[in-house]
């Protein structure tokens, strides 16, 4: 089971090597293709929009098709955007490449997902996904240093050659090793079930437990949006000192993904999104002290920021795992679809809640505590959902 969740892994790698890696390249695009800086970062939110809206497609397909054909067509179609990305000549060139890009991951990323579900339940699938998100987490760390030492020796088109190649060695392990797990019951399906999502939607639990992942990634989103700002301007690091408090934070979440991961089959999944509402509090709590209780000296300090965002990260990674697997849990025919749907859900509304924050006209820290207690209050609904459920299965019992 590990080295298939190993493998699920490097699938999942995909989307987020596709956003970091290209980071510090940026500026040397803009300039080689004859565009606008402007232009060449908004296929950042290109790239998240049609991952999170394609998912909606690829769901309903890998049902249909299996897990695995979806899966290796989206990584041949990652080869060849990674690869016109590499060759581009002018902007329009290079943002079809991005669309390429955010199809291919459209497809790898729920079937990764969808694969956890088909082979594990309960705590097993909770962990699972907290591996899969917590592992995650090291990229933003890492990628754009990879990024910049690619360039720095061959240009800003070898970061895309990597991706590229990446991407080639995970089509061979994907055909060679990459087990088909659709459930049989899916087997004997002709068409794809569109309508599988009012199904999904309509069920009473799904919504509260897809909205603890919106709710952590609007927070994750938005402290990425405001750090620069904070950090660089307010707290006045410089660009590598922000790089290694930036960094040191993706270290964290992992680590605490791992430390969530051992305590989900001591504790048990409710006790997990109790904690993680606690974390999102404190967090919450520890912004805001620092706001109004600080000397004015210390207000503007680095750790002032950093130290309750670390806080509120370690309760998205006892949250987002749990709650995935509960959202997921009632859905053994419809993995692909639920996992689509919760991708959309988590990315459009965490998407929706983050622009809010940004556009709220309330302060940087302001807004990241009023996050971060939305956060908290939706985790803390969800467990007492989890409660009822544990109640009607000892009953059922």
């Amino acid at each position: 089971m590990r080295k298939f969740l190993v493998l699920l892994l490097l699938l999942v790698l995909l989307s987020p090597l596709a956003i970091d890696l290209y980071l510090p390249t940026i500026p040397a695009i803009a300039i080689a293709l004859g565009s606008p800086e402007s232009l060449i970062q908004s296929t950042i939110a290109l790239f998240i929009l049609i991952f999170g809206l394609g998912q909606l497609i690829s769901g309903p397909l890998i049902d249909r098709y299996g897990r695995k054909p979806i899966a290796i067509i989206g990584i041949f179609i990652y080869i060849i955007g990674s690869s016109v990305a590499a060759l581009s000549t002018t902007a329009e060139i290079f943002i079809a490449a991005r669309v390429l890009q955010g199809i291919a991951v459209c497809c790898t990323g729920v079937v990764a997902f969808s694969g956890v579900r088909d082979r594990l339940n309960g705590t097993e699938a909770a962990r699972a996904f907290g591996f899969l998100n917590g592992t995650l987490n090291i990229v933003p760390a890492l990628a754009p240093l990879l990024g910049g030492f690619l360039a720095e020796y061959w240009g800003w088109r070898a970061p895309f050659w990597f991706l590229a190649l990446y991407a080639l060695v995970i089509l061979v392990l994907v055909i060679a090793f990459l087990p088909e797990t659709r459930p049989e019951s899916l087997k004997g399906v002709k068409k794809l079930q569109l309508n599988h999502y009012l199904h999904i939607l309509r069920h009473k639990n799904f919504m509260i437990f897809a909205l603890v992942n919106a709710g952590s990634m609007g927070m994750v989103l938005t402290y990425v949006s405001f750090s620069p700002v904070v950090l660089m301007g307010d707290s006045g690091l410089s660009p590598l000192q922000f790089s290694l408090a930036f960094g040191a934070n993706g270290f964290w979440i992992m680590f605490a993904s791992y430390v969530a991961n051992y305590y989900i089959p001591k504790i048990g999944r409710p006790n997990c999104l109790k904690a993680g509402s606690i974390f999102m509090a404190v967090g919450c709590l520890g912004l805001l002290f620092g706001l109004t209780l600080l000397p004015a000296s210390l207000q503007n300090h680095w750790l002032a920021y950093m130290l309750p965002v670390a806080c509120a990260c370690t309760g998205l990674a006892f949250m987002m795992g749990t709650a995935t697997s509960y959202a997921l849990e009632p859905f053994e025919k419809e993995a692909g679809t639920a996992s689509a749907l919760v991708g959309f859900i988590q990315m459009a509304v965490g998407a929706a809640l983050s622009l809010l924050a940004i556009y709220s006209m309330l302060p940087a820290k302001w807004a990241l505590a009023a996050l971060m207690l939305l956060g908290c209050v939706i985790a803390l609904k969800a467990r007492n959902t989890s409660l009822k459920l544990a109640t009607q299965t000892e009953v059922n019992k």
